[in-house]
């Protein structure tokens, strides 16, 4: 869950880089709910970890929509102004920023640092276009998302096992070892 949050917190960078409104609520409520599943475990709190698996449901869905965005299909398409709720009209930082992209006249892109207008930089080549960058972006989360929940189905699975341990008399058994169940 450390590793999902961490590649959050950097797409959301980029996001924020970008004036990608919609990505970046998505994934600052991400974050959240990240936090709110590792605290479910911690605390052994089933209700947080099932929250974390229905929400694992519908970041997997972002990341298949915006994957089809950035590749245009469905009709769909990158140049529209979605994920920025039409509120601005930036796109994606990696556009003028990916590596090795070059300016027509044939210097390296340097992107938004000396300019009035983003959206005047003439990039002619890059190593890796943006959209690819963006939907390997994508696929690492929908990587780190399927560890996330396999993880916390054995964790919701556990915990359903100690509750299955009440000993009649009022107490619930928790595991001796709670470090045990963070490093399976």
């Amino acid at each position: 869950a450390r590793c999902s949050s961490i590649t959050a917190l950097e797409r959301q960078v980029f996001d924020f880089l970008g004036y990608q409104w919609a990505p970046i609520m998505i994934n600052f409520f991400h974050v959240i709910v990240v936090i709110l599943g590792l605290f479910g475990v911690i605390q052994y709190r089933s209700r947080y970890v099932i929250m974390y698996l229905l929400w694992m449901l519908l970041w997997v869905g972002w990341n298949v929509f915006v994957s089809c965005l950035y590749l245009d299909l469905g009709g769909l398409s990158k140049d529209s102004d979605i994920l920025s709720l039409g509120v601005s009209s930036h796109r994606s930082w990696w556009k003028d920023n990916g590596p090795g992209c070059e300016r027509s006249d044939g210097l390296p892109s340097d992107g938004w640092q000396n300019q009035q207008n983003p959206e005047l930089t003439t990039v002619l080549s890059c190593w890796l276009e943006y959209q690819y960058i963006e939907i390997l972006h994508c696929i690492v989360q929908l990587l780190v998302s399927l560890l996330g929940f396999v993880y916390a189905c054995y964790v919701v699975s556990t915990f359903s096992d100690e509750e299955d341990s009440f000993n009649f008399i009022g107490e619930f058994h928790h595991p001796s070892k709670p470090s045990q169940l963070l490093f399976y």
